[in-house]
């Protein structure tokens, strides 16, 4: 009769893959702070020791139909520790007299060789990684567990939230205010494609409305390039209606404005203009000088 198991290790095995699971098939990663994963835990725990309680009863019953070598070899084999034995099986060489009875002639070619069995700790291993691999296959397959996409597009809801909350929050940036900052002139960009594109076209070079990339201004209100931007941004054009009053509308938030004037600064003052030679629009306005320093 074989010993058993402890039950300590059916216990943690249990918690393992019980955590595994949530891993991949919980939508909150905040599993652990729920009452129904603990509530789980406690009811499979609570069975696992009924379980191991109708094991003894079985082991004991089973126990007294061994005959007394049998009993004394059982009670051996159980005071050895359960690593005790993963150790053994996977490193204790066996005996002269135990590889004989294990040895194996093939005859033809005079090569012997030992039929060992699998040490427990490989075949333990091979069974969880055909276990971990039919959970991990089903997971992948019918939720969004460890899709690439999956995962971009919640940490990108989660950002956008984050983002939102923040907004509600922040303090409000106004003319005074806004400051320039290399950092916003990539978001400035796509500002700029998704709400001035239209009228002052790619790259800011000129359409329907004046070059963006020269020196010549139709409006001049403030000293500085980055704030009269702002300036437009907020008020519009008093020569031309079609330059709306984009933040008073609530098109786009002052924020946005910031991101929006650092970009035409930069594109306006660290790049070369585009030229009417190269499909810009030809200078509209005045030669602004504008003050040192782009606040």
């Amino acid at each position: 009769m074989k010993t058993r198991t402890p039950i300590s290790i059916y216990i943690l095995l249990t918690i393992g893959l019980t955590i595994m699971a949530f891993e991949m098939f919980a939508h909150d990663s905040g599993y652990f702070s729920s009452p129904f994963f603990w509530g789980l835990m406690l009811i499979a725990i609570i069975l696992l020791l009924i379980m191991n309680s109708i094991g003894d009863l079985i082991e004991n019953q089973n126990f007294t139909k061994l005959s007394e070598e049998e009993k004394i070899q059982y009670l051996k084999d159980k005071n050895i520790s359960y690593f005790q034995k993963l150790w053994n099986s996977a490193f204790k060489k066996q005996s002269a007299t135990e590889e004989k009875d294990i040895l194996i002639d093939h005859g033809f070619d005079g090569i012997t060789e030992l039929d060992n069995s699998l040490p427990k700790w490989w075949i333990g291993l091979f069974y969880f990684g055909c276990i971990f691999c039919v959970i991990y296959l089903t997971a992948f397959a019918f939720t969004d567990y460890a899709h690439p996409e999956a995962e971009l597009n919640h940490e990108t809801k989660t950002m956008l939230a984050s983002i939102e909350e923040y907004e509600k929050t922040a303090p409000q940036i106004n003319l005074e205010s806004a400051k320039y900052s290399a950092d916003n002139i990539a978001e400035g960009q796509e500002l700029f494609k998704t709400n001035c594109v239209t009228c002052h076209g790619d790259g800011a070079k000129g359409g329907i409305g004046p070059n963006l990339t020269d020196k010549s201004w139709i409006n001049i209100k403030e000293k500085s390039l980055f704030k009269n931007v702002f300036w437009m941004l907020e008020n519009g054009s008093p020569n031309n209606p079609t330059m709306r009053p984009l933040i008073k509308e609530g098109t786009i938030t002052g924020r946005d404005a910031e991101k929006i004037a650092a970009y035409v600064y930069h594109i306006n003052q660290e790049i070369a203009p585009i030229t009417p030679a190269q499909g810009g629009a030809a200078p509209k306005g005045e030669v602004a000088h504008w003050e040192n320093g782009n606040n």
